[in-house]
């Protein structure tokens, strides 16, 4: 079982003593030990590998809305501790932006975050985060290091008692700092004082950690134009039309994280600016509203935001998902995504995503259920049935049931497709005008579609579909690209008497362009010639310039050019092309009767050589330009030993070259790895050759070809 498997079931029953806050009080003593403004405690759910956010501090808990249930594999500071088991230190917002950029897209502000799992050596439960202003150094100090980690593993240690305990834990209510009087009259301290404060000439306003106005002057009323009355208890930007945008909002939550002053001029209509200045404390805001005396028209950008934290929520929500679904490239990456951040984040348990193709549903990728064998009912199902599935796709309309009652009642028992779940959303995927699949949502238990959850799931939809669209594309045009290379490089080497051989080629796995490898081994009575190359970039041209290559450089040996000629040959073929490319090559021409080999080559990486009794060296050629440089080059030939029993290695710069590893270091080691198994079979050689390049550098930025030869002893 794993940590997480264990440690979700433990969390899920552990407990505080009756009448005792256990995480509340814990995570209210680290902010005071190391002077954080804010905090959250998360525990790991039961049965399944998602954090889920059980108390906060110091901010309202909106802010970090779109991180309430985070999945484990989720690119987030609570997320990284758990997996890796240490404290993850974000130092301000540019190291936030580099490292975590969904979570600097929606909290754009400067503040410093360390993230921490609360873990005993053997079982996890959960993880912990606070945050300081962007004051903070940009060091966490040993002293606030090791209180953090003293106070994480204390509440570890309670959690696992109280496991032990059986009594659990729930989530507690939230530590804001009060909001009695708020900032500005709770320091005013005396009536005469507050007497003053009122007979100002400009407005003052006090906000709670909510944006809730707690008390107001008579000049911030008259500025405001609004009573005194209806102004206590409101949001600002909800009580006031005209400062109903989110570039205002955007403000309160900028100076309340950063704790920095922070300020914005806005327009009351008809023409009137007031200048607005924002004064942050633990425990909430003073806001100084004034006339601005000349101020220029200022641009102000997004759409205007409703009364309240829903709303803000649907943003954020929306605004860190876009994000993460523009990485995704394939459709099971953007399957996979859904999976890993969506839906934990809305509570879904499991997922199926599909697709249409002949008037049929397939299933393009499912998470979540225990039984993998009940989303086959999907696929093949003809989008006449009347399910719910069929029925979004079609109509291009999300349904939501509730309960197994609900889809039921709609659709009988024998066409609802159950699947062990209670409740589900049926979103379809609605992508450029034109509808490519559905995602349904399952729900262990059963649960309710508020509003404001329905109008979250059905912009998420739209998101996933344009994700979903881009990879179909994608998918469809890598399968044609290596379609077309494959078809292009040689399907199997001739058998010859004299010369065994083996080859193997590996796109690259970064985009989706194709490459301009290519390898051939041509049969010429006793003798044979063999040629590999490069032709510069990844694209269609590219290949089509390689067939071309491969192709002259056959009829070329054909008629009986020597090695030399071959080169200068294809050499003047490109320049008269006319093309802008040019290309690497190494052409041989084998004699294993007299053991011997001629070679030439232009500008392409130098063979290994294996020697019968194991040695292996670089062979060191003449050779001239790369291919497409000069009409006038010529190409001088090498003649090498190639007694009975000898390998040539012959590959393309993808299988020694990748970031941050010396070509010479690479070369060293491969030349290394064909002496210690060059006696293999020459496919089993081959092959770990090529696994050694894969496990050097699993992302390759470039392709990969490889040809083996071995000389037989002839009789």
């Amino acid at each position: 079982m794993s940590d997480w498997q264990g440690s979700g079931r433990e969390a899920a029953s552990a407990a505080a003593p009756a009448g005792r806050p256990l995480l509340s009080l814990a995570l209210a003593s680290m902010l005071d030990g190391v002077h954080a403004h804010s905090g959250a405690v998360y525990l790991l759910a039961p049965d399944e590998p998602v954090l889920e956010m059980a108390v906060m501090a110091g901010l309202p808990r909106a802010f970090a809305a779109p991180w309430e249930r985070v999945g484990l594999n989720a690119p987030v500071p609570v997320a990284e501790a758990v997996r890796e088991r240490r404290l993850i230190w974000v130092s301000g917002d540019e190291e936030m932006a580099r490292r975590y950029p969904r979570i600097a897209v929606v909290l754009p502000y400067p503040f410093s975050l360390a993230a921490l799992p609360v873990a005993t050596p053997d079982t996890a439960y959960g993880a912990v985060f606070v945050t300081w202003p962007g004051a903070h150094p940009t060091d966490l100090s040993d002293r606030e290091r090791d209180h953090l980690t003293a106070a994480c593993d204390r509440l570890a240690l309670r959690l696992r008692r109280a496991a032990d305990e059986h009594r659990p834990v729930h989530p507690e209510p939230d530590l804001l700092a009060p909001a009695a009087a708020s900032t500005v009259a709770g320091t005013l301290g005396t009536v005469e004082a507050a007497r003053m404060v009122a007979r100002l000439p400009y407005g003052l306003c006090a906000l709670d950690l909510h944006g809730r106005i707690s008390y107001a002057n008579p000049a911030a009323a008259d500025l405001l134009g609004l009573p005194v009355s209806g102004l206590l208890g409101t949001q600002l930007w909800a009580a006031v039309p005209w400062l109903n945008d989110p570039v205002y909002e955007d403000r309160y939550r900028a100076a309340l994280i950063s704790q920095q002053v922070t300020s914005f001029v806005a327009l009351r209509p008809p023409g009137d600016w007031l200048s607005f200045r924002l004064y942050p404390s633990t425990n909430g805001l003073s806001v100084r509203i004034s006339r601005a005396r000349a101020v220029s028209e200022m641009g102000r950008a997004g759409a205007p935001l409703g009364d309240g934290t829903s709303r803000l929520v649907t943003i954020s929500q929306v605004l860190s998902l876009a994000g993460a679904l523009t990485e995704a490239v394939g459709v099971q990456d953007v399957v996979q995504l859904v999976a890993d951040e969506i839906a934990p984040a809305v509570g879904s348990q499991a997922l199926v995503v599909l697709g249409s193709r002949a008037g049929r549903l397939h299933v393009l990728g499912h998470h979540g259920y225990p039984d993998p064998h009940v989303v086959e009912r999907f696929d093949g199902m003809p989008l006449t049935a009347q399910t719910p599935g069929t029925q979004a796709l079609s109509s291009g309309v999300p349904s939501f049931f509730e309960s197994r009652g609900q889809l039921e009642h709609l659709y009988p028992a024998r066409h609802a497709t159950p699947d062990g779940m209670a409740a589900w959303a049926y979103l379809p995927l609605i992508a450029s005008g034109r509808p490519v699949g559905t995602c349904v949502l399952a729900y262990a238990e059963p649960h309710r579609f508020p509003t404001d959850e329905r109008a979250v799931l059905t912009s998420l939809s739209s998101l996933i579909a344009q994700a979903l669209e881009r990879a179909m594309l994608y998918d469809t045009k890598h399968r044609l690209a290596h379609g077309l290379q494959a078809a292009l490089l040689p399907n199997s080497l001739p058998s010859l008497p004299t010369i065994e051989a083996a080859a193997r080629y590996l796109p690259a796995t970064q985009g989706m362009d194709i490459g301009g490898d290519f390898y051939d081994l041509v049969p010429l009575g006793g003798q044979a010639a063999a040629v590999i190359g490069d032709v510069q970039g990844h694209n269609v041209t590219a290949a089509g310039l390689m067939g071309q290559i491969r192709t002259a450089v056959r009829a070329y040996t054909t008629v009986g050019q020597p090695p030399e000629e071959v080169m200068r040959s294809t050499n003047r073929l490109l320049i008269d092309l006319g093309t802008e490319l040019f290309a690497s090559c190494l052409y041989l021409r084998l004699d294993p009767s007299r053991g011997r080999a001629v070679m030439s080559r232009a500008g392409h990486p130098p063979p290994l050589l294996r020697k019968p009794d194991g040695r292996v060296r670089v062979l060191d050629l003449a050779g001239g330009p790369l291919l497409g440089i000069d009409a006038a080059a010529t190409y001088p030939t090498t003649e090498v030993a190639l007694d009975p029993g000898s390998v040539l290695a012959l590959y393309t710069d993808g299988l020694i070259e990748s970031p941050g590893v010396d070509i010479e270091d690479a070369l060293a080691d491969l030349g290394r790895l064909l002496a210690e198994t060059g006696d293999r079979p020459l496919d089993e050689l081959a092959d770990s050759m090529v696994q050694y390049s894969a496990s050097a550098s699993p992302e390759r930025l470039d392709d990969v070809a490889l040809l083996l030869l071995r000389a037989r002893a002839v009789d």
